[in-house]
């Protein structure tokens, strides 16, 4: 399998998640409580897989072979648009976990916070994945010589492997089968 393959792959893992955090913040919204285990679970998905993984196959691998060898707007679109969306992220997610431990220690307003910063996540991610998607892969794919693409290749089957190793794959795409059956 070819590098975007994978990588697009992992998107729809990521598509997936995006609607469980949905569904978990409908319920907050209607007064279910929080289940602050099932948000750990999503807070790791979205550190290993998301971030550590899939963000950090795209940063090492495809990135930073765009920025060497498409110039301005290689750089433009790297460092001026995914790599800004890569840190959003990490803000959400950062400031998801730190109002999830204001509502737990009784602060009922910073359940405002903890559906604001996920459902901005959502958002962010949405948008970045079809850019990603849409326009990132395909310029990278027509722009890049072959021999990069394939130097692409060749490090994203590298770190898919060590990845492998430590059952990156498999143990996430299990914790995010579960949370679907639970939150249909």
């Amino acid at each position: 399998m070819k590098a975007i393959e994978i990588m697009m792959n992992e998107h729809r893992a990521i598509e997936r998640l995006i609607i469980v955090v949905r569904q978990i913040c409908k319920g907050i919204m209607n007064g279910e409580p929080i289940c602050y285990e099932d948000f750990e679970k999503i807070i790791d998905f979205i550190r290993v897989y998301s971030d550590e993984h899939h963000h950090g196959k795209e940063e090492k691998c495809l990135f930073n072979q765009m920025l060497i060898h498409l110039g301005a707007l290689g750089e433009k679109l790297i460092k001026g648009g995914m790599l800004v969306e890569h840190d959003l992220g990490r803000l959400y997610v950062k400031d998801l976990e730190e109002a999830l431990e204001r509502v737990k220690a009784g602060d009922e307003e910073s359940k405002l916070d903890v559906i604001a910063n996920a459902i901005s996540y959502t958002h962010l991610l949405t948008r970045h994945i079809a850019k990603e998607d849409e326009l990132i892969y395909p310029f990278a794919l027509n722009k890049l010589p072959q021999e990069i693409v394939e130097e692409v290749n060749k490090a994203c089957l590298a770190f898919e492997q060590e990845a492998a190793q430590k059952s990156v794959q498999d143990s996430y795409l299990e914790v995010l089968s579960k949370l679907e059956e639970k939150y249909k």
